[in-house]
Protein backbone atom coordinates (compact mmCIF):
# COMPACT_ATOMS: atom_id res chain seq x y z
CA UNK A 1 0.00 0.00 0.00
CA UNK A 2 1.18 3.80 -0.54
CA UNK A 3 1.12 5.81 2.57
CA UNK A 4 1.00 9.64 2.40
CA UNK A 5 4.81 10.00 1.86
CA UNK A 6 5.32 7.55 -0.40
CA UNK A 7 2.85 8.65 -3.00
CA UNK A 8 4.15 12.06 -2.41
CA UNK A 9 7.08 11.19 -4.61
CA UNK A 10 4.80 9.62 -7.35
CA UNK A 11 4.61 12.35 -9.49
CA UNK A 12 1.31 13.33 -11.99
CA UNK A 13 3.18 11.88 -15.33
CA UNK A 14 3.25 8.34 -13.89
CA UNK A 15 -0.54 8.39 -11.82
CA UNK A 16 -2.34 9.96 -14.75
CA UNK A 17 -1.63 7.13 -17.11
CA UNK A 18 -3.13 4.06 -18.03
CA UNK A 19 -1.90 0.86 -17.34
CA UNK A 20 -2.98 -2.86 -18.21
CA UNK A 21 -3.67 -5.31 -15.55
CA UNK A 22 -4.72 -8.37 -16.82
CA UNK A 23 -5.54 -10.52 -20.09
CA UNK A 24 -9.55 -9.79 -20.36
CA UNK A 25 -10.11 -13.63 -21.03
CA UNK A 26 -8.32 -14.41 -17.59
CA UNK A 27 -10.51 -11.22 -15.64
CA UNK A 28 -12.90 -13.46 -13.63
CA UNK A 29 -16.68 -12.45 -12.24
CA UNK A 30 -14.49 -12.82 -8.52
CA UNK A 31 -12.56 -10.00 -7.28
CA UNK A 32 -8.92 -10.51 -8.30
CA UNK A 33 -6.40 -8.52 -6.83
CA UNK A 34 -2.76 -7.27 -7.94
CA UNK A 35 -0.76 -3.82 -7.32
CA UNK A 36 -0.26 -0.74 -9.17
CA UNK A 37 2.37 1.94 -8.44
CA UNK A 38 2.28 0.73 -4.52
CA UNK A 39 -1.73 0.29 -4.12
CA UNK A 40 -3.71 -2.87 -4.06
CA UNK A 41 -5.94 -2.78 -6.60
CA UNK A 42 -8.89 -5.14 -7.04
CA UNK A 43 -10.81 -5.93 -10.48
CA UNK A 44 -13.51 -8.10 -11.37
CA UNK A 45 -16.18 -8.65 -14.87
CA UNK A 46 -18.81 -7.02 -13.95
CA UNK A 47 -22.56 -8.20 -16.10
CA UNK A 48 -21.10 -6.25 -19.28
CA UNK A 49 -17.94 -4.68 -17.76
CA UNK A 50 -15.71 -4.22 -15.03
CA UNK A 51 -15.31 -3.40 -11.68
CA UNK A 52 -11.48 -1.41 -10.49
CA UNK A 53 -11.33 -0.50 -7.32
CA UNK A 54 -8.73 0.21 -4.88
CA UNK A 55 -9.45 1.09 -1.10
CA UNK A 56 -12.94 1.56 -2.02
CA UNK A 57 -12.45 3.77 -4.41
CA UNK A 58 -13.99 2.98 -7.84
CA UNK A 59 -11.11 3.61 -10.73
CA UNK A 60 -12.04 4.23 -14.64
CA UNK A 61 -12.22 1.18 -16.62
CA UNK A 62 -11.30 0.21 -19.90
CA UNK A 63 -11.03 -2.60 -22.35
CA UNK A 64 -8.45 -2.32 -25.38
CA UNK A 65 -6.32 -4.65 -26.73
CA UNK A 66 -6.99 -7.64 -25.29
CA UNK A 67 -6.11 -6.09 -21.45
CA UNK A 68 -8.22 -4.69 -18.91
CA UNK A 69 -7.14 -0.63 -18.05
CA UNK A 70 -7.46 1.11 -15.50
CA UNK A 71 -5.46 4.86 -14.14
CA UNK A 72 -5.11 6.34 -10.41
CA UNK A 73 -5.51 9.84 -11.82
CA UNK A 74 -7.45 11.77 -14.51
CA UNK A 75 -5.18 10.30 -17.41
CA UNK A 76 -3.55 12.85 -18.90
CA UNK A 77 -3.02 10.95 -22.58
CA UNK A 78 -5.21 7.91 -23.74
CA UNK A 79 -4.22 4.56 -24.21
CA UNK A 80 -1.35 4.58 -27.19
CA UNK A 81 -3.37 4.94 -30.83
CA UNK A 82 -2.43 1.38 -32.66
CA UNK A 83 -3.85 1.63 -36.42
CA UNK A 84 -2.86 -1.47 -37.42
CA UNK A 85 -5.30 -3.29 -34.95
CA UNK A 86 -8.36 -2.32 -36.59
CA UNK A 87 -6.72 -3.79 -39.88
CA UNK A 88 -9.67 -7.07 -40.25
CA UNK A 89 -6.67 -9.56 -41.14
CA UNK A 90 -4.41 -9.40 -38.21
CA UNK A 91 -4.71 -11.45 -35.11
CA UNK A 92 -4.97 -10.74 -32.28
CA UNK A 93 -2.32 -12.22 -29.75
CA UNK A 94 -1.99 -11.98 -25.84
CA UNK A 95 0.81 -12.96 -24.07
CA UNK A 96 0.04 -13.26 -20.99
CA UNK A 97 1.40 -11.38 -17.81
CA UNK A 98 4.86 -12.05 -17.03
CA UNK A 99 6.51 -10.81 -13.42
CA UNK A 100 10.02 -9.17 -13.51
CA UNK A 101 11.79 -7.99 -10.28
CA UNK A 102 12.73 -5.06 -11.77
CA UNK A 103 12.21 -1.07 -13.04
CA UNK A 104 9.49 -0.96 -15.57
CA UNK A 105 11.72 1.64 -17.29
CA UNK A 106 14.25 -1.09 -17.61
CA UNK A 107 11.95 -3.06 -19.21
CA UNK A 108 11.05 -0.80 -21.64
CA UNK A 109 14.98 0.21 -22.54
CA UNK A 110 15.38 -3.19 -22.70
CA UNK A 111 12.62 -3.73 -25.29
CA UNK A 112 14.56 -0.79 -27.35
CA UNK A 113 17.90 -2.28 -27.89
CA UNK A 114 19.17 -3.85 -30.71
CA UNK A 115 22.41 -4.69 -29.41
CA UNK A 116 21.65 -7.93 -27.29
CA UNK A 117 19.75 -9.56 -30.09
CA UNK A 118 22.67 -12.02 -30.97
CA UNK A 119 23.29 -12.90 -27.80
CA UNK A 120 20.09 -13.17 -25.73
CA UNK A 121 18.09 -14.00 -28.28
CA UNK A 122 21.16 -16.69 -29.95
CA UNK A 123 19.79 -18.11 -33.06
CA UNK A 124 16.42 -16.66 -33.39
CA UNK A 125 16.65 -12.63 -33.09
CA UNK A 126 20.34 -12.86 -34.10
CA UNK A 127 23.33 -14.18 -34.57
CA UNK A 128 27.39 -13.89 -34.24
CA UNK A 129 28.98 -12.79 -35.80
CA UNK A 130 26.84 -10.46 -37.27
CA UNK A 131 26.88 -7.93 -34.43
CA UNK A 132 26.74 -4.89 -35.50
CA UNK A 133 24.05 -2.37 -35.06
CA UNK A 134 23.66 -0.29 -38.10
CA UNK A 135 23.30 3.70 -37.53
CA UNK A 136 19.08 4.69 -37.24
CA UNK A 137 17.63 7.53 -36.42
CA UNK A 138 15.84 9.08 -33.10
CA UNK A 139 12.18 11.40 -33.90
CA UNK A 140 10.03 12.91 -31.09
CA UNK A 141 6.76 13.33 -32.69
CA UNK A 142 3.15 14.14 -31.15
CA UNK A 143 5.02 17.40 -29.71
CA UNK A 144 7.63 15.65 -27.75
CA UNK A 145 4.92 13.31 -26.32
CA UNK A 146 6.62 10.11 -27.75
CA UNK A 147 10.08 9.05 -28.68
CA UNK A 148 10.25 6.80 -32.22
CA UNK A 149 13.72 4.76 -33.58
CA UNK A 150 13.53 4.93 -37.24
CA UNK A 151 15.57 3.51 -40.06
CA UNK A 152 16.81 0.10 -38.11
CA UNK A 153 17.91 -2.91 -39.53
CA UNK A 154 19.06 -6.26 -37.81
CA UNK A 155 19.91 -9.36 -39.44
CA UNK A 156 17.87 -12.17 -37.90
CA UNK A 157 17.94 -16.17 -38.28
CA UNK A 158 14.29 -16.55 -37.26
CA UNK A 159 12.66 -13.25 -37.10
CA UNK A 160 9.07 -14.88 -36.23
CA UNK A 161 7.41 -17.89 -35.73
CA UNK A 162 6.19 -17.76 -39.23
CA UNK A 163 9.83 -16.81 -40.60
CA UNK A 164 11.21 -19.70 -42.49
CA UNK A 165 14.93 -18.37 -42.61
CA UNK A 166 17.11 -15.98 -41.56
CA UNK A 167 15.99 -12.19 -43.60
CA UNK A 168 17.62 -8.57 -42.94
CA UNK A 169 14.75 -7.08 -40.60
CA UNK A 170 13.74 -3.66 -40.42
CA UNK A 171 12.61 -2.28 -37.18
CA UNK A 172 11.13 0.78 -35.96
CA UNK A 173 10.67 1.77 -32.09
CA UNK A 174 7.77 3.54 -30.55
CA UNK A 175 7.74 4.93 -26.66
CA UNK A 176 4.37 5.48 -26.41
CA UNK A 177 4.26 6.56 -22.51
CA UNK A 178 6.97 5.86 -19.58
CA UNK A 179 5.37 2.51 -19.33
CA UNK A 180 4.48 1.57 -22.91
CA UNK A 181 6.35 0.61 -26.22
CA UNK A 182 5.86 -1.00 -29.49
CA UNK A 183 7.56 -2.06 -32.84
CA UNK A 184 7.05 -2.45 -35.89
CA UNK A 185 8.73 -5.09 -38.22
CA UNK A 186 9.14 -7.03 -41.04
CA UNK A 187 6.66 -9.15 -41.81
CA UNK A 188 7.99 -12.34 -42.92
CA UNK A 189 4.12 -13.94 -43.96
CA UNK A 190 3.27 -10.35 -45.72
CA UNK A 191 5.76 -8.67 -47.60
CA UNK A 192 5.66 -4.78 -47.81
CA UNK A 193 3.72 -5.31 -44.08
CA UNK A 194 4.60 -4.92 -40.87
CA UNK A 195 3.94 -7.11 -37.65
CA UNK A 196 3.65 -4.76 -34.79
CA UNK A 197 4.57 -5.98 -30.97
CA UNK A 198 3.14 -4.03 -28.14
CA UNK A 199 4.58 -4.15 -24.86
CA UNK A 200 2.80 -2.46 -21.60
CA UNK A 201 4.42 -2.56 -18.42
CA UNK A 202 2.16 -2.61 -14.93
CA UNK A 203 4.37 -1.19 -12.33
CA UNK A 204 3.34 -2.93 -9.04
CA UNK A 205 6.22 -1.16 -7.08
CA UNK A 206 9.34 0.80 -8.25
CA UNK A 207 11.50 -2.53 -8.37
CA UNK A 208 8.35 -5.13 -9.25
CA UNK A 209 6.22 -5.47 -12.34
CA UNK A 210 4.28 -7.47 -14.75
CA UNK A 211 4.98 -7.73 -18.46
CA UNK A 212 2.02 -7.48 -20.42
CA UNK A 213 3.08 -8.50 -24.03
CA UNK A 214 0.25 -8.59 -26.91
CA UNK A 215 1.03 -8.66 -31.05
CA UNK A 216 -0.95 -7.38 -34.43
CA UNK A 217 0.15 -9.83 -36.80
CA UNK A 218 -0.50 -10.91 -40.37
CA UNK A 219 -0.22 -14.43 -39.89
CA UNK A 220 -3.16 -16.89 -40.34
CA UNK A 221 -1.31 -19.87 -40.48
CA UNK A 222 0.08 -20.15 -37.03
CA UNK A 223 -1.27 -22.26 -34.22
CA UNK A 224 -2.02 -19.30 -31.45
CA UNK A 225 -0.45 -21.71 -28.53
CA UNK A 226 2.45 -21.35 -31.17
CA UNK A 227 2.51 -17.84 -31.62
CA UNK A 228 2.10 -17.52 -27.45
CA UNK A 229 5.18 -19.83 -26.91
CA UNK A 230 7.37 -17.91 -29.24
CA UNK A 231 6.83 -14.42 -27.68
CA UNK A 232 7.22 -15.67 -24.37
CA UNK A 233 10.18 -17.69 -24.69
CA UNK A 234 11.94 -14.55 -26.52
CA UNK A 235 11.08 -12.04 -22.88
CA UNK A 236 11.79 -14.67 -20.61
CA UNK A 237 15.38 -14.73 -21.54
CA UNK A 238 15.01 -11.10 -21.88
CA UNK A 239 13.98 -11.26 -17.69
CA UNK A 240 16.97 -13.30 -16.92
CA UNK A 241 19.10 -10.19 -18.13
CA UNK A 242 16.88 -7.34 -16.48
CA UNK A 243 16.54 -9.10 -13.32
CA UNK A 244 20.27 -9.21 -13.00
CA UNK A 245 20.65 -5.99 -13.82
CA UNK A 246 22.12 -3.55 -10.92
CA UNK A 247 20.75 -0.97 -9.52
CA UNK A 248 17.50 -2.32 -10.18
CA UNK A 249 16.44 1.59 -10.40
CA UNK A 250 17.49 2.78 -14.08
CA UNK A 251 19.76 5.98 -13.55
CA UNK A 252 18.41 8.76 -15.66
CA UNK A 253 22.39 10.20 -15.19
CA UNK A 254 23.90 9.40 -19.12
CA UNK A 255 27.23 9.43 -16.54
CA UNK A 256 26.43 6.22 -14.53
CA UNK A 257 26.12 3.98 -17.55
CA UNK A 258 28.18 4.43 -19.98
CA UNK A 259 26.08 3.96 -23.51
CA UNK A 260 28.10 3.26 -26.40
CA UNK A 261 26.51 4.56 -30.49
CA UNK A 262 24.03 1.63 -30.64
CA UNK A 263 22.56 2.97 -27.51
CA UNK A 264 20.94 5.98 -29.32
CA UNK A 265 17.64 4.99 -28.21
CA UNK A 266 17.89 4.05 -24.36
CA UNK A 267 20.20 7.83 -24.06
CA UNK A 268 17.02 9.28 -26.26
CA UNK A 269 14.71 7.55 -23.29
CA UNK A 270 16.42 8.48 -20.23
CA UNK A 271 16.14 12.16 -21.60
CA UNK A 272 13.04 12.12 -22.42
CA UNK A 273 12.28 10.59 -19.32
CA UNK A 274 14.29 13.24 -17.47
CA UNK A 275 12.67 16.02 -19.31
CA UNK A 276 9.30 14.55 -18.02
CA UNK A 277 10.05 14.76 -14.31
CA UNK A 278 9.48 10.96 -14.30
CA UNK A 279 10.77 9.60 -11.36
CA UNK A 280 9.00 6.03 -10.19
CA UNK A 281 11.61 3.27 -11.52
CA UNK A 282 14.28 5.85 -11.51
CA UNK A 283 17.78 5.88 -9.43
CA UNK A 284 18.03 9.00 -7.63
Amino acid sequence: MCNAAQEEMIETETLAQWYPLACLADVDTLPQTTMLLGRDVSYAAVGDGWSVRTNGTVLPARAQYGYLWTALADPVRDIAVIPEAEEPDRRLVCCGSIAVRTSGLRIVENFLDLAHFPFIHTDVLGAEPQTEVARYRIETRDDGAEIWAVDCTFFQPQAALSASGGIMTDYTYRVANPFSTLLYKTCPAAPGRQDVIALFVQPMTQTVCRAHPVMFLVDAASAQDGLVQFQQLIFLQDRIVLENQRPRLMPLDASTEIPTLADRSSVAYRRWLKARGVRYGAAA
